[in-house]
């Protein structure tokens, strides 16, 4: 029995590996989760939600260089292993600056208010320094309305995509093979209930459906999550429903009933396990469709809420400078996201391929 798993996974992986649109789709899922993984090492902005504010440098151009003068600020929260993982309250107050005198420990600065405009300040920090308060930060995708760093923010919006693709697949494929597996393994009056449910959900956009949850469960993270997840079922249970049906009535179903076996172990292993190839493209279809799902609702105010990072958000909160002098503020979310699904779609075909699924 192991040789033989042996044998298949040897064979799926170098069927897959022959397709070079599934690789790459794949090598950039594998990225952007250990992007989302390890998000805030990554990211320039350590910031939770990397939401450090700085007005005066707001809605600069990509490769954006700027110098700051570094103050401590007086609460001081003691790191922890989970500030690599989830960010961690800046440790000193960002004030962006033009020129500097240092004479000891006092620092004559020039304020950056706005192009062209600055106001003196002087700092004096007491003892002796352990470091440096004057540094350079370059920002690389520009800044936006808020001067937030754009790359940071990137970086951690990736989370938001992948965590509403995998628990939005997860919900529907829980829903999914099971009513597609009920009703294609029971027919009768049981399969006529359940595709009453299909084509009367199948019928309703999704974009509504979505709104409706999403408003009947409120705005917030996880009821985004859900919600898109109670929208994509629909598809996995027609799948489920019609191989379900064909598998039926082949003989080793037949001979699970004379033998007595029951109707769950019939359907769980026996039945579903040689279904699970079309179910696993499908599965990545629905996580590209989960992304973009979110994204729209996120643009249009009613999924992600601020100031957590989404890609959907930050073209919103951009959008309007796609024609004035820095169209990069969305651009850039956009561009992430059609990676994304893009990666997911190349990723499916390659699986529909190498499973050999017939659409």
């Amino acid at each position: 029995m192991s040789n033989t798993e042996y044998s298949f996974t040897k064979i799926f992986w170098k069927k897959l590996r022959r397709n070079k649109g599934a690789v790459f789709g794949l090598s950039i899922i594998v990225l952007a989760l250990l992007t989302a993984v390890f998000a805030y090492i990554l990211a320039p902005d350590a910031t939770p939600d990397a939401n450090r504010i700085i007005v005066e440098i707001a809605a600069k151009k990509p490769g954006y260089k700027q110098q700051f003068i570094k103050i401590e600020r007086e609460q001081q929260n003691n790191s922890s292993v989970s500030d690599l993982f989830f960010g961690a309250e800046d440790r000193y107050q960002y004030i962006p600056i033009s020129s500097n005198k240092q004479t000891g420990n006092r620092y004559d600065v020039e304020k950056f208010v706005d192009d062209g405009v600055t106001e003196p300040l002087t700092f004096t920090f007491p003892g002796q320094q352990k470091e440096n308060p004057i540094v350079t930060k370059t920002f690389w995708l520009g800044t936006d309305k808020f001067g937030r760093d754009i790359l940071s923010r990137l970086i951690v919006g990736v989370r938001v995509s992948l965590g509403v693709g995998l628990i939005a697949v997860a919900i529907s494929l829980t829903v999914g093979i099971f009513l597609g597996a009920v009703a294609g393994y029971f027919r009768g009056w049981i399969d006529e209930a359940i595709l009453w449910l299909i084509n009367v959900v199948w019928s309703i956009p999704t974009l509504l459906l979505v709104f409706a949850i999403t408003l009947a469960l409120g705005k917030g993270f996880w009821q985004v999550f859900i919600a898109v997840g109670l929208t994509l079922w629909v598809n996995v249970a027609r799948l489920v429903r019609g191989q379900v049906l064909s598998i039926r009535e082949l003989n080793y179903i037949e001979a699970t009933k004379a033998m007595g076996f029951s109707h769950g172990r019939t359907i769980f292993k026996h039945i579903l396990p040689n279904i699970m190839g079309p179910v696993i493209v499908i599965a990545a279809s629905n996580f590209a469709s989960a992304i973009v799902i979110e994204a729209g609702l996120s643009f249009l105010g009613v999924g992600v809420q601020a100031p957590q990072p989404s890609w959907g958000l930050m073209i919103k909160e951009n959008y309007n400078f796609i024609i004035t002098n820095n169209p990069m503020l969305a651009i850039a979310p956009g561009l992430a996201i059609m990676l994304l699904v893009l990666a997911f779609n190349l990723l499916g075909n390659g699986l529909r391929d190498v499973l050999d699924v017939r659409s």
